[in-house]
């Protein structure tokens, strides 16, 4: 699925921005899932759910390769069969995050890693390539990501739809579950009210330093791992796209991802 960007973040810019930048896509993938079990590994359309999530990934124009972030053998022989650049990671890591920081510290030559999660097959290479531009652009952030406008009052007040504040310049000021801005009048809903979506581009030297970073206060009040980073002092910088992603966390997403794949083969 493809994604048409806000003009807030312009796609032309200058070539000066992007010289001299390397970037690679990390996807972490664990074999363990508890909504949809072993869910990347699921091949119904023919081939496994990682494998799906590698080729849209491969579509970015702007970053040098990508990479599987694996934590058990059997993720590790997709990886070889599709002929994935892959490496296993600790089966005990904390989060995602926590890998691609592991494929970081044995890469000295990138730049900025770009975490995108297995179980979206349908991730376009746009949206990477506008978080690889995002942070070329803004040298004070440390990371990017993306969020999507809301405006279903059912989705702003659901807890499980996190909710971000934006600067004027575009820069994170709170990630909540809770609805923010908080409309004390009542007001009409507004282009005011974002979705935070789940994919994330780093710079290495943040990777570096995540060891150093305790869990915030924040971090468990919210249950949200980007509060511990923008507790911490990361500025974290936040494009807007017009779609959200489709994740596969249940049954019924993978069923509606078969679908959707069978009738682009029709």
């Amino acid at each position: 699925m493809q994604s048409n960007f806000s003009s807030e973040f312009p796609n032309n810019l200058s070539d000066k921005h992007l010289e001299g930048i390397r970037a690679r896509i990390v996807i972490p993938a664990r074999l363990a899932s508890t909504r949809l079990p072993e869910k990347l590994l699921l091949c119904e359309s023919g081939q496994p759910l990682i494998a799906h999530t590698f080729d849209a990934a491969s579509k970015s124009r702007l970053a040098q390769g990508v990479t599987l972030a694996v934590d058990h053998q059997r993720l590790a022989q997709v990886a070889q069969q599709i002929r994935a650049d892959w490496v296993m990671t600790d089966p005990l890591a904390a989060s995602g995050t926590d890998r691609v920081a592991e494929v970081a510290r044995n890469r000295p030559e990138v730049d900025i890693f770009v975490n995108v999660q297995g179980d979206e097959p349908e991730i376009s290479g746009e949206s990477i390539d506008k978080l690889i531009e995002i942070l070329a652009r803004e040298p004070k952030a440390m990371i990017a990501t993306l969020a999507t406008r809301l405006h279903s009052r059912k989705d702003i007040e659901d807890p499980s739809c996190v909710k971000v504040v934006r600067s004027h310049d575009g820069m994170a000021l709170y990630f909540s579950r809770s609805v923010i801005p908080y409309p004390r009048d009542d007001s009409n809903l507004s282009d005011a009210y974002l979705q935070h979506l789940g994919i994330y581009a780093y710079r290495r030297e943040f990777l570096l330093a995540l060891d150093k970073l305790p869990e915030s206060p924040l971090e468990r009040i919210e249950k949200l791992e980007q509060l511990r980073f923008l507790q911490a002092g990361y500025p974290i910088a936040v494009g807007i796209v017009s779609h959200a992603v489709r994740g596969i966390d249940t049954r019924d997403d993978y069923d509606a991802f078969l679908e959707r794949q069978r009738k682009l083969k029709s």
